[in-house]
């Protein structure tokens, strides 16, 4: 090894889900929405002074701010909005889990967790997931350094209720507790309601799920102003122009749509609840998604077969190979149409084994 290259900072890094490209395959892997984004959002596309485009965006993001903070019914000062939820949760990570003491996080979960904690140095344990993967409250009870977890979780798609998640919230006061909210929208009610009491909640969600704009990288957090504070004067102490103009712009046109947002949520659950259905038909188990995705394992069929069976008609899903994980595939919801596709696929090929 080269003496520069002692230095160099390593970690394992997260290994996002495959981008295929082609006019006919299925992209089930990535829990993208299927449908377009709000039609406000194209106007605003075709209208926008691409003159403006020459100088720096707003570094606050406020426009989009004082949407969020409308919709959400909260104050101006307690929201921040960054580039994806993935870029705000990483902030989180670096402003708030500076302690000694290990962050808690579950051990089947979002694997940028880990990711983020090897990288700024923090030490973390990870809990495990009952038999059934739910979080047990019990072990977020302990002395820690800070604790955080998605709402549904990730891969599995189950849903904490409230009373739940403010049991750990009342049992660490003295830190700070992240909800990753990433799914909510499908799921049931959010953390948010809990924000006026817990001033040491911090609730993040996505614009990628189910306002359809996973390509336009929008994210944001709702919290006390002391949190959100903080958030900023790390955010500025790293990169004061994360947000572009026209994701400020768009993301603006996706919030002030309420009837199309509802409508598109409402189709996906819809959606998945008829896939529960079929694929429970095809031999398949699966914990009780409220997310839009199903986390599900064959009877008999194992997973990696099932994967790369699919893959080869361009049908695309996400499998894990991970402890715990690696019988499963991870199925997003997509339209009716795609996922008859899929399911006329794995007729045919279990009936064939």
């Amino acid at each position: 090894m080269k003496l520069w290259e002692e230095n160099i900072r390593r970690v394992v890094p997260y290994v996002p889900g495959d981008q295929p490209k082609g006019e006919r395959l299925i992209k089930l892997n990535t829990n993208e929405n299927p449908y377009p984004p709000a039609p406000g959002v194209a106007r605003a596309l075709a209208e926008m002074d691409t003159a403006q485009l020459r100088k720096y965006p707003d570094p606050g993001a406020f426009q989009l701010v004082r949407a969020l903070a409308k919709r959400y019914g909260v104050g101006e000062d307690q929201v921040f909005v960054g580039v994806g939820s993935d870029d705000v949760l990483a902030m989180a990570f670096l402003t708030f889990f500076n302690s000694d003491k290990p962050v808690l996080f579950p051990d089947v979960t979002y694997s940028f967790y880990p990711v983020w904690a090897s990288l700024f140095g923090i030490p973390y344990e990870t809990p495990a997931l009952d038999e059934d993967f739910f979080v047990r409250t019990g072990d977020y009870k302990k002395e820690n350094g800070g604790v955080i977890f998605p709402n549904p979780n990730a891969p599995t798609g189950l849903y904490m209720p409230l009373d739940q998640v403010e049991e750990i919230l009342r049992a660490n006061r003295d830190v700070v507790v992240i909800v990753d909210e990433a799914y909510i929208d499908f799921a049931g009610p959010s953390a948010l309601e809990l924000i006026s009491t817990y001033e040491n909640l911090l609730v993040v969600q996505t614009f990628s799920k189910s306002r359809s704009m996973a390509g336009l990288r929008i994210g944001f957090a709702v919290g006390s102003p002391a949190l959100i504070k903080a958030l900023s004067d790390v955010k500025y102490s790293y990169n004061s122009y994360t947000m572009n103009l026209p994701s400020i712009v768009m993301g603006v046109e996706a919030v002030k749509d309420e009837a199309y947002f509802c409508e598109t949520t409402k189709k996906i659950v819809a959606t998945r609840e008829r896939a529960k259905a079929r694929l429970r038909e095809l031999g398949f188990r699966f914990p009780d998604s409220r997310a839009n995705f199903i986390f599900a394992s064959h009877r008999w069929a194992p997973a990696q077969q099932l994967f790369e069976a699919l893959k080869n008609e361009q049908i695309y899903v996400r499998y894990f190979h991970a402890p715990r994980l690696e019988s499963s595939l991870r199925i997003s919801i997509g339209t009716d149409e795609e996922m008859d596709a899929l399911f006329h696929f794995l007729e045919e090929y279990l009936k064939g084994k």
